[in-house]
């Protein structure tokens, strides 16, 4: 973490042993934690209270995680918010995302894995509104204004579809987007995600120093996409 004023956490789970753990983790790494352990005491904390990233339980009593992220964002509230769900739950997953949250952590989670999801989240959400002209990950470089896409400073033409689909994941780069999101916003609905993973393979071939292990253009099982940023 940068020097500073600490990044503010509100942490939201129903579990003693959780909170405790992540409580001691985020501390250590320099977050200010607050803690709630149920959804109407994190509206309550949220509307009094200016956080940088909420790590949000789906399973709470009383109010569901996902109440708590549509009220959140129904609200008008933009602070990133990152989900912790079991290891099966993609409906979940996908279900969360597509109400508002940023991101998702699988538990039984790791504690690097963690700290990424976070900075990615609160760095999106930094971006948000004020796209920078010029992308920047890895070997991959897009300039915005020109459509002027290199991979190893080659040059690397991409059909309209090909660049509007890197377009829309640039904007979103470190958060996952789901299928359906992505289909609505490239294609429209009712678009079939077969055409989907045609153009995401397409982008790989071209972007990607081996398409068959990406780094840049990620594949969240069951869930969607993300870019590397």
């Amino acid at each position: 973490m940068t020097s500073g004023m600490p990044l503010r956490v509100l942490v939201v789970d129903d579990e003693p042993a959780i909170r405790r753990f992540l409580r001691t983790s985020l501390g250590a790494e320099g977050y200010s934690v607050v803690e709630a352990t149920d959804g109407e005491e994190t509206l309550k904390l949220l509307r009094r209270n200016s956080f940088d990233v909420v790590l949000l339980d789906l399973g709470l009593p009383r109010m569901s995680g996902f109440d708590v992220i549509a009220q959140a964002r129904a609200a008008g509230m933009s602070v990133p918010i990152v989900v912790l769900s079991s290891r099966n739950d993609e409906e979940g997953k996908v279900r969360a995302l597509d109400m508002g949250a940023d991101d998702y952590v699988t538990k039984p989670f790791g504690l690097d894995e963690l700290m990424a999801r976070l900075r990615a989240a609160v760095r999106h959400r930094m971006q948000e509104g004020g796209e920078e002209p010029v992308f920047c990950s890895g070997d991959l470089r897009v300039d915005l204004v020109r459509r002027l896409v290199t991979v190893r400073g080659e040059v690397v033409k991409l059909t309209p579809r090909e660049y509007d689909l890197l377009r829309l994941l640039i904007t979103h780069a470190g958060k996952v987007l789901t299928h359906r999101f992505i289909l609505e916003q490239a294609w429209g609905a009712g678009a079939d995600v077969a055409y989907l993973r045609i153009y995401v393979g397409r982008l790989r071939q071209k972007i990607e120093t081996d398409p068959q292990r990406p780094v840049l253009l990620l594949t969240e099982q069951g869930v969607g996409y993300r870019l590397k940023c």
